[in-house]
């Protein structure tokens, strides 16, 4: 990220959810970016006919440090280009044209998770994977197919993880867990009530928690010692099984693993080579 972008995707994300001074300002920076980056705390409110003190309250409201780096945001995705809204399908619609308009909503949903990242929420949540002795990864529906890729993902670079969709499955895994293990609820809306439920039992237990969760606010998210965010993708009518929130779900499962392999790149490695031995092996039988 050699820039810093996604705050106009934070205040689309967010919009409907703010306290109604928050939510006029947040439509003021929306429809006024430009100017918004210009000025001052206080002038931002006088304009917006609301105070600096909303300003700074939506600023926490975002997750971020301050005032100056949603300026920094903002003044970052004013400097894209060409972006395209997210196109649902038609009836009937040509092959071509689906492929086209798949890719792109993907495509845009993985650049808009890519600029709300925080690194510094990134690199704990690597370093606490890292040193886990044990990960228990949380998803209901589309969000357990995360899970599942993060279980076999792990489970190659000689982590102890697995993978639960089932409550009770999952609760009788994390019964026994301590301080030095890690459980991840996965959950687009952060409202699925069965990783709600085991996220709390998690924190019960005193392990550690990590949540990746659309952008904003959430019952999951709330929980979490560690927030990882996607993007709250505006999804077509026909999400094709979350495909956009999914897509965006592995990615940072990807990038987890990687920085963690980057950290400890020849153990990683020696691992790596050892999971493709064996499976190789079987498939020469």
């Amino acid at each position: 990220m050699s820039q810093i972008k996604g705050g106009l995707t934070l205040l689309k994300d967010m919009l409907h959810g703010l306290p109604p001074s928050e939510k006029k300002l947040a439509e003021y920076i929306l429809e006024k970016p430009e100017e918004a980056i210009m000025l001052t705390a206080v002038t931002l409110g006088k304009a917006s006919g609301t105070s600096s003190a909303a300003v700074i309250r939506l600023c926490k409201s975002l997750g971020l440090k301050g005032f100056q780096e949603l300026k920094i945001r903002v003044a970052g995705d004013l400097q894209k280009h060409g972006e395209q809204d997210f196109r649902d399908i038609e009836p009937n619609d040509k092959t071509e044209n689906l492929i086209e308009k798949m890719t792109a909503n993907t495509i845009q949903t993985i650049q808009e998770t890519v600029d709300i990242m925080r690194t510094s929420d990134l690199q704990r949540a690597a370093n606490v994977l890292s040193e886990a002795k044990s990960i228990v990864f949380i998803g209901v529906g589309a969000s357990f197919i995360a899970a599942q890729d993060a279980e076999q993902k792990f489970i190659r670079i000689d982590k102890f993880a697995q993978a639960f969709s089932d409550v009770h499955m999952g609760a009788t895994a994390i019964a026994n867990k301590g301080p030095e293990d890690v459980v991840v609820g996965i959950s687009f809306s952060g409202e699925t009530k069965d990783v709600v439920d085991l996220m709390e039992l998690a924190k019960r237990k005193q392990a550690k928690t990590i949540s990746i969760t659309k952008s904003g606010k959430s019952q999951v998210s709330d929980i979490s010692d560690i927030q990882l965010h996607t993007s709250a993708a505006k999804e077509a009518t026909f999400r094709s099984g979350a495909t956009s929130s999914r897509m965006a779900q592995l990615h940072v499962i990807d990038i987890l693993l990687m920085v963690i392999a980057s950290s400890q790149y020849e153990k990683i490695i020696k691992h790596l080579d050892e999971t493709r031995k064996a499976i190789s092996a079987l498939t020469k039988r």
